[in-house]
């Protein structure tokens, strides 16, 4: 998308946080205008703010989002893009790749909330969540192709993720689809109106979070290791991981809940 060249500040601008009691923390990109926009200090204030979370046990699911219904995230800045050469090329992008590796690497689940346009690094954003729910307005593409870059880092979530076909037509064509083509392929989870995209999405952290966080951590974990696993032995680590769990008490706590049902 062609924007406006705005000079790019270089100080970190953090997103707006919040965390519920019941341990649901939601991260909005506002300072990235309407399209929220990745630039430099958006990136490093997102990351910094994932980071710090991360910290918190308290935390049980994190909800990312970008203000306004127009984008989750319409790309990078092309104002700033346009300038780099190979070596802030290289410092800019790994950036993004840290900031994007911060929730893929969240300890709890990461619950990506996507209205609007899903472009480019926004894409690859939403793909490193854990569960993906989107408006029927959402767009998504990755166009790189189209300004004479490849789509990478967490691009390479996406052959896993929705099949090498359609990865390919994706990161080759540069071309849209619309959200049900997001969901029948696989790219998000979950669809809502745009009036009740805040009400699925909260409806679906809340009762995450009423889940052991102990076992919500852990389960991620599984996941993130069975990618890279040999399938014996995820199984073998996986009969260990069960009895570790017992050491949590949440097992015994949650047993008991649903046998008094």
């Amino acid at each position: 998308m062609t924007q406006t060249p705005n000079p790019v500040r270089q100080h970190p601008l953090p997103p707006q946080v919040e965390v519920a009691a019941n341990g649901v923390a939601t991260v909005t990109i506002t300072a990235g205008g309407p399209l929220n926009l990745y630039s430099t200090p958006v990136i490093a204030g997102a990351r910094e703010a994932l980071h710090q979370l991360a910290k918190d046990n308290g935390v049980r699911v994190l909800v990312l989002r970008g203000q306004g219904e127009r984008a989750f995230c319409a790309g990078a800045h092309i104002s700033e893009m346009g300038t780099l050469n190979v070596n802030s090329a290289s410092v800019f992008i790994d950036g993004l790749r840290t900031l994007i590796d911060a929730a893929r690497l969240f300890p709890a689940p990461v619950i990506a909330r996507v209205p609007g346009y899903c472009f480019g690094g926004g894409l690859e954003l939403v793909a490193a969540c854990d569960i993906r729910i989107g408006a029927q307005n959402a767009v998504f593409a990755m166009p790189e192709v189209e300004i004479g870059i490849p789509s990478i880092i967490q691009a390479a979530l996406l052959p896993r993720l929705i099949g090498q076909a359609r990865a390919s037509w994706l990161l080759l064509t540069g071309e849209r689809i619309d959200a049900a083509t997001a969901l029948q392929w696989g790219l998000i989870d979950e669809l809502a109106e745009v009036a009740r995209l805040d009400e699925v999405v909260a409806a679906r952290a809340n009762r995450m979070a009423t889940f052991g966080p102990q076992a919500l951590r852990q389960q991620k974990r599984l996941l993130r290791e069975w990618q890279t696993q040999p399938v014996e032995q995820a199984i073998v680590n996986g009969v260990r991981e069960f009895a570790a769990a017992f050491l949590t008490g949440e097992p015994q706590q949650h047993m008991a809940r649903f046998v008094r049902k």
